[in-house]
């Protein structure tokens, strides 16, 4: 039986999984829902199109920036899997917002004045929620796993994460937008009946008092993750990674609509893609790697995703639009002559990312004390939402500037050399023995 067979069959790690598996799937189904019917049924111009993708974007990750020092102060001083209960708890409030703005569209009630703000509020709160869950669900794995299965664990986390997108991407573009709204509640409801199962995880350390400061926490938080050299490039590779996932994610919509003018079912396929691609790459690094926690691979993964980046720019710039006001549904965008290299193309991109950024993970979680591990991930989730936050502005000023969306693909190239550079460093510092950083 395999390492990652068995986890998957272990109470120890399954009701995690699809805890984590649950939530990702109903961001996404929310997110997804919002902004393909923001896209497609309420704005008629790519910049505002573009602008709006960028703002939903944005909010959902401004919590990691501000509340990720709490959150990891938490997860280390506290029972994480109470916490868990708690966040799942929370959820299905936030959901019952987020579908009652869904509903306001639907209906064509105050869409400007109060269901797109009422949708926006409620991307804001699980960002809120995504940051108090996402230090424990890669912190705990140390905690309920033997050394030999960490790696296997944390491949499976990032897989089945991307599956969850898949599957609420998926629906997201192809259910009418009541149903979404149903079934962003009736998941939370499902996620905190299965967190009650994830077993105890106590604190390793004696609890300390909160510090409240977000700003003086959070610096300090991030000060601390310098000592290690490897953990400090980690955090730094992964940031550049996720500021390119944010800046491809807020193009893909309406890149699908007003460059190859398809259907929200074809945007929606596009994000399936890029979900399936991360997962399959995530579980094939594990592989290579043979549960060995490397960055070996890491400078050609991400130099493989930059070259399939500049090949799909390649391809949007040739493809051959519809007639003016018709967009391609799934079929007539799958006949094109170009429609098999480009979706090849953006497989490319996302199984390269995905080999790219699960190892660096697992040294966040095995590199350090295991009492340390949650407030090393909020601090590498700080750094991350900084990035995107970075990333989601740039595409805005660019799309502000008259940049086409596709001509912004070059962008998410050029920064995955910068990746590619910082996986280098991070192979070197892993086989020097991980000299101190000086400052």
């Amino acid at each position: 039986m395999t390492t990652s067979t068995h986890l998957v069959r272990s109470r120890r790690f399954l009701p995690l999984f699809i805890t984590q598996l649950l939530g990702a799937f109903n961001d996404n189904l929310f997110k997804n829902a919002m902004v393909l019917f923001v896209v497609y049924s309420v704005y008629n111009s790519e910049a505002a199109e573009a602008k709006f993708s960028a703002i939903a974007s944005t909010l959902f990750v401004i919590p990691f920036f501000v509340l990720s020092a709490l959150s990891g102060q938490l997860a280390d001083m506290r029972d994480k899997a109470r916490i868990i209960r708690i966040i799942k708890l929370a959820e299905i409030g936030i959901m019952v917002a987020g579908a009652a703005g869904l509903l306001l569209a639907w209906q064509g009630i105050a869409v400007s004045l109060a269901a797109i703000p009422l949708m926006l509020l409620a991307l804001f709160a699980m960002g809120v929620h995504s940051t108090f869950f996402g230090p424990i669900k890669y912190a705990i794995l140390p905690q309920h796993l033997h050394p030999n299965e960490v790696l296997a664990g944390t491949g499976l986390v990032e897989a089945g994460t991307y599956m969850a997108i898949l599957a609420g991407t998926i629906l997201a573009g192809w259910i009418p937008v009541e149903w979404a709204a149903a079934g962003v509640v009736i998941t939370a409801l499902l996620g905190f009946g299965v967190a009650r199962n994830v077993p105890p995880a106590p604190p390793l350390v004696p609890p300390d008092p909160l510090d409240w400061h977000v700003i003086r926490s959070s610096v300090a938080l991030v000060e601390r993750t310098l000592h290690d050299r490897r953990v400090f490039l980690a955090i730094m590779a992964i940031s550049f990674f996720w500021a390119i996932g944010a800046v491809l994610f807020i193009q893909f919509p309406p890149l699908a609509k007003n460059i190859l003018t398809a259907s929200k079912q074809v945007a929606s396929l596009f994000l399936v893609i890029f979900s399936v691609g991360v997962a399959t790459g995530s579980m094939s690094i594990n592989a290579l790697l043979r549960g060995t926690v490397s960055a070996r691979f890491a400078p050609g993964s991400v130099l493989l995703m930059g070259l399939f980046v500049v090949l799909f720019y390649l391809v949007c710039r040739v493809w051959t639009p519809s007639p003016a006001g018709t967009l391609m549904d799934v079929g007539t965008f799958v006949a094109q002559p170009l429609a098999v290299p480009l979706l090849l193309c953006l497989l490319g991109i996302a199984f390269a990312g995905g080999m790219f950024v699960v190892p660096l993970y697992a040294f966040l979680t095995t590199f350090v004390d295991r009492s340390q591990t949650a407030r090393t991930i909020a601090a590498n989730n700080i750094v991350n939402s900084g990035a995107m936050v970075a990333g989601s502005l740039v595409a805005i000023a660019l799309s502000a500037a008259g940049v086409s969306i596709v001509h912004q693909l070059l962008l998410s190239a050029a920064m995955c050399l910068i990746s590619a550079w910082l996986g280098l460093l991070l192979y070197r510092a892993e086989c020097a023995g991980c000299p101190p950083i000086r400052l």
